[in-house]
């Protein structure tokens, strides 16, 4: 695989990269620990997955231009990482695929409440993998909370390094 320059390829391949190493951290969490109250963010890292899994499906939504993007948040969200992983990475090519179809100069309208919101295609794919970011620092805190001391890797630059393009 070629590592992207391209800053929306950046962002979206840090982006599922980052997901996969926290969900590698949390593999040796039992349900307790996946649902232990925390006064931060959604509460608990079972819910900041739940969250951040659904919001990105609901603007994959968005972008399609569907009716109601974000019932996907209401529905009953998996409960092992396992399946959170799984989810995860369907969400994450579905976004990658919606962001892509089209330019990002692109105006989407979207209604909700009564309200009008009107953003760029390139505004909405910024939005969500910063908005993913946001949450992972959150749980990171939370893993922290946890005893686990091994962070995993969470930031662009690390991604990186990881990914060092070709010479």
């Amino acid at each position: 695989m070629t590592t992207p320059t391209r800053p929306d390829l950046v962002l979206l391949d840090f982006d599922a990269w980052a997901n996969e190493r926290l969900f590698d951290a949390c593999e040796v969490l039992d349900d307790e620990s996946l649902d232990r109250t925390f006064e931060m963010g959604l509460g608990s890292l079972r819910a900041t997955f739940a969250h951040d899994l659904g919001a990105m499906i609901g603007w994959t939504g968005v972008l399609r231009g569907e009716e109601d993007p974000f019932a996907v948040m209401r529905d009953d969200p998996p409960r092992t990482i396992e399946a959170f992983r799984l989810r995860q990475r369907e969400a994450n090519a579905a976004f990658r695929a919606a962001a892509l179809d089209g330019d990002f100069a692109d105006v989407i309208t979207r209604e909700r409440e009564g309200t009008t919101y009107t953003f760029t295609r390139g505004g909405i794919l910024a939005h969500v993998t910063t908005h993913s970011m946001h949450h992972r620092a959150q749980c990171i805190n939370m893993l922290r909370q946890l005893g686990i001391t091994d962070s995993p890797e969470s930031s662009v630059f690390q991604w990186m390094n990881a990914h060092p393009p070709e010479a």
